[in-house]
């Protein structure tokens, strides 16, 4: 393989001018060199660094915390965690009745800030079905309510809903795969507002005061109570609403998948449950930034001099969020709690069937909250093997091209030991000096005979060089 390198020269009306050396050549080879060799780099700053002890570590995380979700947070009704979070959210309600004025008495604290709230937060859609017209209408009573009335749900089409309702005066329902409203739904009812603005913002204060009212129940509840659905389960009300507004068909998947979240909802799982499922979740997720965290501590602290330590540099070392290695132990760590909670709840699913897949049963024990956090995970590992298979590519195509230019700076080295044209070449600066020509000329001479250019094409005068430009070549 052979390498010439060309340096080309342009002619301007003020003089002359080259478009580069061997010098400038190779500096722009080096620098595109370096380049080529960080493209490379960048696949390895891609990959997961995990070694076979951060795999056991994060295994073993997700093996712990799918335990706690099997004995500790199990179903509604049978959840010691479960628990922890109804008296978490009973108190969150008296505190936020007690931030808007309630006084604290009552036999029942619970259900006397609950009332208390109910009053503050009066809303149009409110029927429980029981003595209400709704009852046989709606198929409404004290167990479904809160599902069913859109204004209910913690979305932000049951927000949509809750404010139409209040502007109107209506109720919303979703019963048996059909979006039904009731007019003048409450006569006592009064909007608040004196312009729309105004009763924009109030019409979101009454939907969110009264979703705290209804979190823990009603205040008339016995027991645990109904409280608001999950945000995932109450999207299936969501879709049947949409379609039945946009007139389109509502599958008998549809139906089915909103009928089985209303079961599951009656039977407990609202949102105070998806918060207890969430608590295994977030402990795994801690665990596992913690292991990592402790261990490159510990291998900064051995491997790094003590006379060298820095509080920086420890923190680069075992930082825990935004390195793909903590990203793949997280997987690895919600995938094995995923697989376990899924195990636990296919067999409680055959046991509660009696032999049968009972598919409430499944979902009742299934942490969807931990399904979803798995699925992000899923979603990042994908999109980084997708980005590591372009920079590989990149890499290849880079590797050639360092190949051919590490072969042109070579050329370059040779041509520059030859030639030395470091003096030669600035003959261009003296061209625009015209009381310096004849240097000029005799450096040009001098070039050509180094270059071995035939003696009868050497322009050695003026005269010479004119008459070349002119048409006689001869």
């Amino acid at each position: 393989m052979s390498d010439t390198s060309i340096l080309e020269m342009s002619i301007t009306d003020d003089g002359f001018s080259f478009a580069s050396s061997i010098e400038t050549a190779r500096i722009v080879a080096e620098n595109e060199l370096s380049d080529l060799k960080e493209t490379i780099q960048s696949v390895a700053s891609l990959k997961p660094k995990c070694d076979k002890l951060d795999y056991a570590l994060a295994a073993s995380c997700g093996a712990l915390c799918g335990l706690i979700d099997i004995f500790l947070v199990g179903k509604p009704g049978e959840s010691p965690i479960g628990e922890v979070t109804d008296k978490w959210f009973a108190n969150r309600t008296m505190d936020f009745a007690k931030l808007c004025g309630w006084d604290g008495n009552g036999k029942n604290p619970l259900s006397s800030a609950i009332d208390f709230l109910e009053k503050k937060f009066k809303i149009p859609y409110d029927q429980r079905g029981a003595g209400d017209t709704a009852s046989s209408i709606f198929d409404l009573n004290p167990t479904n309510h809160h599902f069913k009335s859109l204004g209910h749900n913690p979305t932000l089409l049951g927000l949509f809903f809750s404010i139409l309702d209040q502007f109107t005066n209506q109720s919303h329902f979703v019963s048996g795969g059909e979006l039904i409203s009731l007019q003048n739904a409450d006569y006592g009812f009064e909007f608040r507002g004196n312009n729309v603005p105004a009763k924009l913002f109030c019409g979101f204060v009454n939907w969110f005061g009264h979703l705290i009212s209804d979190v823990s129940g009603s205040s008339g509840s016995k027991g645990r109570g109904m409280g608001i659905p999950s945000p995932f389960w109450a999207w299936t009300n969501d879709i049947i609403a949409i379609k039945r507004q946009l007139n389109l068909p509502v599958s008998k998947f549809d139906q089915s998948l909103n009928e089985l979240a209303l079961n599951i909802y009656k039977q407990g799982f609202d949102l105070r449950f998806q918060t207890a499922q969430a608590i295994p979740v977030f402990i795994n997720e801690i665990l596992v930034r913690l292991v990592y965290a402790v261990r490159r501590m510990v291998t900064y602290f051995i491997a790094t001099k003590e006379e060298t330590h820095s509080a920086s540099a420890m923190w680069t070392a075992c930082e825990p969020f935004s390195n793909h290695t903590i990203k793949r132990m997280l997987t690895v760590a919600h995938g094995t709690f995923c697989l376990i909670d899924l195990g636990d709840a296919t067999i409680r699913g055959f046991a509660m069937g009696g032999g049968t897949f009972n598919v409430s049963g499944f979902f009742l024990r299934l942490n969807i909250v931990g399904v979803g956090r798995f699925t992000i995970s899923l979603y990042g590992e994908t999109k980084r093997a997708v980005s590591i298979r372009i920079a590989e590519s990149d890499a290849k195509f880079a590797q050639r091209e360092i190949t051919i230019i590490n072969n042109y700076l070579d050329g370059l080295s040779l041509l520059s030991e030859i030639y030395d044209d470091k003096n030669l070449v600035d003959f261009v600066n003296d061209l625009k000096q015209s009381d310096m020509y004849i240097q000029a000329f005799e450096k040009s001479v001098k070039l050509a005979e180094l270059r071995k250019v035939p003696e009868k094409n050497i322009l050695r005068t003026k005269t010479d060089i004119d008459s070349y430009f002119k048409g006689n070549k001869s």
